[in-house]
C-alpha cells in the first residue's frame, strides 16, 4: 500500500515486513534518530511489545543509515512508512495514521523515536482503548508517572502554559500536552467532525489539535502515567528549537484555542 496524489496525505512508500498481526498499531515518526531510535526498538523488543502492537516506523526521510531493513526485522518492526514528500512530524503523523487505518487497525499509538519515552507502558494504552477511551494521553505528572532530567524550561512551560491552554480549548484536564505518547481509537481518528487529514497539520499542529478534538466531541477521553527521561548529560533530544521552536507552538496553541483547525473552520 503506498499513497501518491492522496488529499491530505503525504507521498509515501511502505515497505511490509510482516502481514497486520494485532488489532492496533504502534507508530514511530522518526528522522536521523541513529542509536536513539535503536535502543528504543530495542527495550520494546525486550518488553515484548510485538505481542501487543504492530510497529510501524514513520521515517521523514533519514540519512544516518538508522533504518536498515535487516535491523528493523530483527528488531520486531513490522513496517517502515518513509515519506517522500514536504512535511514535518505533522506529516508523518497523517502518513502513518493514513496507512493504519486503510490496514483496519481498531486503534493507533504514538510515541516519539527518540528513547525518552517508557515504550514498555504501551499495553496500558491498548487496554484503555480496548475499554471504549477514544483519545488516552500519557502523563509524567499524575500518579504514578515517571520523569527524569527534565529541562526546567519544559516544565515550566508545560505546567504553567501548554497544559493550562490546551486543558481550556479542550473543556477537560490534561496535564502532560507536549506528550507525544497517545492512544486514538479509530473512531476518533475517522470521525467526519475530526479530519486529521488536511495539509494544515504539517509540524505540532496535529498533535494539539487532537489533544482537544475528541473532548469537544464528548468522546471519552483519560490520561495514562507513563515515564519520560531525558539523558543527564549531552544534548537535549529534540527536534524543538529553543526560540523559533516555542514561539511556533506557542502560535499553534493559540489557533488551536481559537478553533482555527476545526474542520468547520478551516471549510
Amino acid at each position: 500500500m503506498e499513497s501518491k496524489g492522496i488529499k491530505g496525505v503525504p507521498d509515501f512508500s511502505c515497505i511490509e515486513f510482516a502481514e497486520k498481526t494485532k488489532d492496533y498499531a504502534l507508530l514511530i515518526p522518526v528522522i536521523n534518530e541513529g542509536e536513539r531510535i535503536l535502543r528504543e526498538l530495542n527495550r520494546g523488543k525486550n518488553a515484548g511489545i510485538a505481542e501487543w502492537a504492530d510497529i510501524v516506523i514513520c521515517d521523514g526521510g533519514s540519512t544516518d543509515g538508522s533504518m536498515k531493513e535487516e535491523v528493523l526485522r530483527d528488531l520486531n518492526v513490522n513496517t517502515l512508512l518513509i515519506k517522500r514528500s514536504a512535511g514535518r512530524q505533522g506529516a508523518q503523523l497523517r502518513m502513518g495514521m493514513w496507512w493504519a487505518l486503510n490496514r483496519g487497525y481498531k486503534g493507533i499509538i504514538t510515541i516519539d523515536g527518540n528513547d525518552k519515552d517508557s515504550i514498555e507502558d504501551v499495553p496500558s494504552f491498548i487496554r484503555k482503548l480496548e475499554n471504549g477511551f477514544d483519545f488516552v494521553q500519557g502523563s509524567r505528572f499524575i500518579a504514578g508517572g515517571r520523569e527524569a532530567n527534565t529541562p526546567l524550561l519544559r516544565r515550566i512551560s508545560v505546567k504553567l502554559i501548554h497544559a493550562p491552554v490546551i486543558s481550556l480549548t479542550a473543556g477537560e484536564r490534561f496535564t502532560d500536552t507536549t506528550n507525544a505518547f497517545r492512544g486514538y481509537s479509530a473512531e476518533y481518528l475517522s470521525d467526519p467532525r475530526v479530519q486529521p487529514f488536511r495539509d494544515v497539520f504539517d509540524s505540532y499542529e496535529l498533535l494539539a489539535y487532537l489533544s482537544v478534538r475528541a473532548s469537544q466531541l464528548g468522546m471519552k477521553t483519560c490520561e495514562i502515567p507513563v515515564g519520560r527521561f531525558y539523558p543527564s548529560t549531552g544534548k537535549t533530544p529534540t527536534k524543538i528549537s529553543a526560540v523559533q521552536g516555542s514561539f511556533e507552538l506557542m502560535k499553534i496553541l493559540l489557533l488551536n484555542a481559537a478553533g482555527y483547525y476545526r474542520p468547520d473552520m478551516q471549510g
